[in-house]
């Protein structure tokens, strides 16, 4: 078995005290001791903190993309079921952690845009990525005639997107899942009913 490097330990490490503490709240030395690795590998792995942060929003951005694999590209589907499948993945991942952890680009949309420009443009694109996979979704809906020929998939997108990340916030500051649940029920039993 391959010996696992510095660098991974402190990526792997790394990203669970960020999602636990925040961006803010973890300092290089919460990381390196969580990775059990001496302080001076991270500043020979990252140039700095903005620079870490960009790598773990990339590996957990990688996980969001493995769910849209498995439901929102998902053809074997309705489109609908493929977006209730995505919605109902995001929340079962969320609820694993009794809400208390959030999501990784809310608390970094919350927290580290206002300081990073750089960690900003970032979450920019991960949002347009996602609210693109939502619109193809909304269209293939569409063209199968469980939405309307009308319907607007562009806003609606952009609304399911920016909805789910407020639902899991307030999820996260009441630790309690309600939010998101009631998110489901509206998002499903009203607006694409």
């Amino acid at each position: 078995m391959a010996k696992i490097s510095n660098r991974d330990k402190i990526l792997t490490a790394g990203l669970k005290v960020v999602l636990e503490r925040g961006y803010v709240g973890a300092s290089v030395r919460d990381i390196v001791e969580a990775a059990g690795v001496p302080q001076g590998s991270f500043t020979n792995h990252f140039k700095s903190k903005e620079a870490f942060a960009l790598e773990i929003l990339d590996i957990y951005y990688d996980t969001i993309c493995a769910t849209m694999t498995h439901s929102l590209q998902d053809e074997s589907l309705p489109p609908l079921k493929r977006l209730r499948t995505y919605i109902d993945s995001t929340i079962d991942a969320i609820d694993r952690h009794n809400t208390k952890n959030g999501c990784l680009l809310g608390n970094f949309s919350a927290e580290a845009s206002g300081h990073s420009d750089i960690i900003r443009a970032r979450l920019r694109k991960i949002y347009a990525e996602i609210q693109d996979g939502v619109q193809k979704t909304l269209k293939a809906a569409v063209k199968s005639g469980e939405l309307s020929k009308n319907f607007k998939t562009e806003e609606m997108s952009e609304f399911i997107v920016a909805s789910l990340q407020g639902a899991i916030l307030l999820a996260k500051t009441r630790r309690d899942p309600g939010p998101l649940k009631n998110y489901r029920k509206i998002l499903f039993g009203s607006i694409l009913a």
